[in-house]
């Protein structure tokens, strides 16, 4: 029989041991989910014994940390905008940098309007907004549950990681607002080559072209577009942590051999797919900003910002389609 101080004790030890960033959190973390409990209670009911099968199955769990699997994977979940996400590994793990995305779009939005005169769609009224390469939907689903009048379309070319988005799509109680694309980018997986015409996307479920519920007319072309795309490069794998580089999809990590090769068609295809006046928000990777910028200085975007990270690093580049 093993206490709850004795478990976290030498949970903590194994995690330091197997040099394991954050081990002492990581620790908690398994004990908490194999509890079912809080953080409160751990540190107030040291003395409790926890039941051999829970002691059992938290060493277990903290012996697959101590290899390399990731704790959000143990766990199954990850907390992003003050929501609890699901995650596999078919799906990139909600980084805390990620939520500039939704800060730098609420605010372009906010601006928008300012700048125009017009009242303030706090709830997101008639906006149109895509989320491109969405992963576990952490950012789509934090924008609608930040609009809540506004409606959505999300693509991913993987099937599996659309699957995780859908589930907590439903979970936020924002599915019916969000429309889920298997897509590459904004073009039909399969036609990734084809230009793609204003508005439309195809469903990849079905052998016959037809238009998006979300953009089947010009008219309805989005408000925002935001993406945090594949930007790590192929060349800097042997360098990343084992629990990314062996535990998270390749697909959701790698743009190329430089990281950021996908940029060029992202921003291609926003231009064709925004309103007059839309805005495209991306993340970057902490290098990519002077390989990525120079593609907003064509002529179909304006008001090119970037915005830093809590590290200082140029994370966000926001712009505006003329």
């Amino acid at each position: 029989m093993v206490n709850v101080r004795t478990a976290l004790k030498n949970g903590i030890a194994q995690l330091r041991e197997a040099s394991v960033p954050s081990f002492t959190l990581a620790a908690e973390l398994l004990l908490l989910h194999v509890l079912g409990r809080n953080r409160t209670w751990l540190y107030a009911h040291p003395e409790e014994i926890i039941a051999d099968p829970d002691a059992q199955r938290y060493f277990e769990l903290i012996a697959r940390r101590a290899a390399g699997e990731p704790t959000q994977h143990l766990t199954g979940k990850q907390e992003f905008w003050g929501l609890e996400f699901e995650v596999t590994p078919d799906v990139l793990i909600p980084r805390p940098e990620t939520e500039h995305v939704i800060e730098v779009a609420l605010d372009r939005l906010a601006l928008r309007e300012l700048r125009a005169n017009r009242p303030q769609k706090s709830a997101g009224e008639g906006l149109q907004i895509a989320d491109i390469g969405t992963g576990s939907g952490c950012i789509v689903i934090a924008l609608a549950k930040e609009l809540p009048a506004a409606n959505f379309i999300a693509t991913d070319i993987s099937p599996a990681a659309l699957a995780v988005a859908k589930r907590n799509a439903q979970r936020h109680a924002v599915a019916a607002r969000i429309d889920f694309r298997e897509a590459n980018l904004l073009s039909p997986v399969g036609a990734q080559h084809a230009a793609p015409q204003p508005g439309k996307l195809v469903d990849n479920a079905s052998p016959a072209v037809h238009e998006s519920p979300v953009t089947s007319h010009k008219s309805r072309l989005f408000d925002l577009i935001v993406s945090n795309p594949p930007y790590i490069g192929r060349r800097e794998a042997p360098s990343l942590p084992r629990e990314v580089r062996d535990h998270e999809p390749a697909s959701a990590l790698f743009g190329g051999e430089e990281g950021y090769e996908l940029y060029a068609d992202l921003i291609s295809q926003s231009a064709r797919h925004l309103k007059p006046g839309g805005i495209l928000v991306l993340e970057l990777s902490h290098d990519s900003l002077p390989a990525v910028q120079p593609l907003l200085d064509a002529k179909d975007w304006t008001n090119v910002g970037v915005t830093n990270d809590l590290a200082g690093i140029p994370r966000i580049l926001a712009a505006e389609r003329l």
